[in-house]
């Protein structure tokens, strides 16, 4: 770039090392170019000492900054929609499944009741009560059931041991 000389001042020096690689780019309030040494009122050193801490807006805005402006949404944060879903039966029997918006990531997976006691102990007090009780209940049924088939079991060896 060229260094543009004012050609009324005496002190042509100054202006040359002002001037020297800029551009007068910067309009004034009357649309003229900006003078060297003049500031222009939408520089933070000339404004009113309150008006920052009233967080008003200047009049005129001031020279344009780089990088994002401020309120930009740029880095949004983002959110990732899974579905789990964790079914059980009143024997005991824990499936999973698992979607992402509206893909099928996996279906039916068999799940043991001990891991999904002990991934609902580690989410939420509020989730883990409710499955512990469920699969307390499907505990108890089973060892009714058990209890059932070894009363058969016995009946039945005792059956056999008559026919000997």
């Amino acid at each position: 770039m060229t260094a543009e000389t004012d050609t009324t001042s005496t002190d042509t020096t100054s202006t040359d090392t002002t001037l020297t690689g800029t551009a007068p780019t910067d309009t004034g309030p009357t649309g003229g170019s900006a003078t060297p040494g003049a500031s222009s009122a939408s520089t933070p050193a000339t404004e009113p000492a309150g008006s920052g801490a009233t967080g008003t807006a200047p009049a005129e805005p001031g020279p344009r900054k780089r990088g994002r402006p401020k309120g930009s949404t740029a880095r949004t944060t983002r959110v990732v929609e899974l579905t789990l879903t964790v079914s059980g039966t009143a024997d005991g029997e824990w499936q999973a499944e698992l979607k992402r918006g509206t893909t099928w990531l996996a279906r039916a997976l068999p799940v043991s009741a001990g891991a999904v006691q002990k991934a609902a102990a580690e989410l939420h007090a509020e989730i883990s009560g409710p499955i512990e009780e469920v699969i307390g209940e499907a505990r108890a049924t089973r060892e009714a059931k058990v209890a059932e088939l070894e009363a058969q079991l016995e009946q039945a060896k005792k059956a056999l041991a008559e026919l000997d």
